[in-house]
């Protein structure tokens, strides 16, 4: 779509101007070099949880073709500090330049004090999740303020999606992502695929302006494809 902008060397001049919509691509990093299933007390599941944050990816852990095609031709990739996040950015984009900022961190979990009490890894984090929605945040972010870092978080990747033709791709963690995704959704956007608990998920999100259709090139539409089949 073609839409007319004001010369402002001259007012009475209308000049053409191509409206791109944009597309932010989410990515969940890969698997972490780190038992993900153990069993566990409160007091071993907090220490587990600073042992996940340093783990970096496991090497047999490989982004899926579909994934691979997606990103094929982009230049930069976003992503947070941690290294299970990092090491999947150049992975998947070895070739492309790696923006890391802690804006992009995942939104923190708390051991909950539950003594006597061993349960798996899994469980300890659906059960730390619940409790943070509740409030129990000791000495980590609370949701108020990570959703307001999602909100900064969506501004950093539009901002550069719309200096970097149109697109912009994070590697970064489950939880926030869903988060920046719900922020996406009320700006507008229209989403593909679902945030799971899976490793390199992916979720697509498409500007939706009113008489524009975002260009779709054949890997986009691929996944599109792909995504729906798995729903």
């Amino acid at each position: 779509m073609t839409i007319a902008l004001r010369d402002p060397q001259n007012s009475d001049v209308l000049v053409p101007a191509m409206v791109r919509p944009l597309r932010v691509i989410l990515v969940r990093h890969g698997r972490p070099a780190i038992p993900l299933a153990i069993r566990t007390s409160h007091d071993g599941f907090r220490r587990y949880i600073d042992a996940y944050e340093e783990a970096g990816l496991d090497p047999a852990s490989a982004p899926p073709e579909e994934l691979l095609d997606l990103v094929r031709g982009l230049n930069e990739v976003h992503t947070s500090f941690s290294p299970r996040a990092q090491d999947s950015a150049r992975t998947l984009m070895p070739e492309a330049d790696v923006i890391a900022d802690p804006l992009f961190a995942e939104a923190p979990l708390a051991s909950p004090r539950i003594p006597l009490l061993k349960m798996k890894v899994p469980v300890w984090a659906v059960m730390a999740r619940i409790m943070w929605h509740a409030g129990y945040h000791p000495e980590i972010e609370d949701y108020r303020r990570a959703k307001n870092r999602a909100g900064a978080a969506a501004d950093i990747l539009l901002q550069r999606a719309e200096e970097n033709d149109g697109e912009a791709i994070l590697v970064a963690h489950g939880y926030f992502n869903a988060m920046i995704g719900r922020v996406l959704r009320k700006r507008g956007f229209h989403r593909t695929g679902a945030h799971r608990v899976r490793h390199w998920n992916v979720v697509i999100y498409e500007q939706d302006i009113p008489g524009v259709t975002a260009p779709r090139p054949s890997r986009v539409a691929r996944l599109r494809r792909k995504l729906r089949a798995v729903k």
